[in-house]
């Protein structure tokens, strides 16, 4: 659920990328942060105990526009990949706007991909959203990968919904803004109906 600051004129979105462990949900952060005015963004926070890590920043898309005369931020998230971490997962997702799967297009990930899929939905039915009713997109990383799936192998594991969905090569910033973007615009769509 959004956020509104009246006295900054500013509505607060987050955005959560999930998916299995070492996906690339760190690396298309760090390379939007990386990539981001410095005026337009807050600090990247890394929260990292022992054994896990936990990213986030926020942002001010000039180019988003506005609603209602609102200025949009965005907060963006990062989970632990690891099932074990799953009430750190369920912590993150709380308040969300908006979901990014990263999935690992290797095909030797398929199943980790899958499991990381039912966790989010699971972990998101326990606080009453749907992931059918939120904005969603699903990223296919690691295209540059010899072992990579074909596109359809991955839409068809991953995504038989037809959700948006993009090929990225997170370390090169490959599809990394294009799922961001699409992201955005589906949250303040969202908004915009005031569901």
């Amino acid at each position: 659920m959004s956020f509104i600051n009246y006295s900054s004129r500013e509505i607060n979105c987050k955005i959560v990328y999930y998916g299995p462990g070492l996906c690339g949900k760190t690396t298309n952060l760090q390379y939007i942060y990386q990539k981001t005015n410095p005026d337009a963004k807050g600090k990247m926070i890394s929260l990292a105990t022992e054994t896990e890590r936990t990213l986030f920043f926020d942002f001010l898309p000039l180019s988003l526009g506005q609603i209602r005369g609102f200025k949009t931020r965005f907060h963006l998230y990062t989970v632990p990949g690891q099932v074990f971490y799953d009430a750190s997962r369920k912590l993150i997702l709380k308040g969300v706007d908006g979901v990014v799967f990263v999935a690992d297009s290797q095909i030797e990930r398929m199943e980790a991909n899958h499991e990381s899929l039912d966790n989010l939905r699971t972990n998101l039915a326990e606080q009453g959203y749907d992931l059918d009713n939120i904005p969603f997109v699903i990223q296919y990383n690691k295209r540059d990968l010899p072992n990579a799936a074909t596109p359809e192998q991955l839409r068809a594991e991953l995504n038989p919904r037809g959700v948006p969905d993009f090929e990225a090569v997170a370390v090169t910033g490959k599809g990394v803004f294009d799922t961001l973007k699409a992201t955005a615009k589906l949250v303040l769509t969202h908004l915009k109906r005031g569901t």
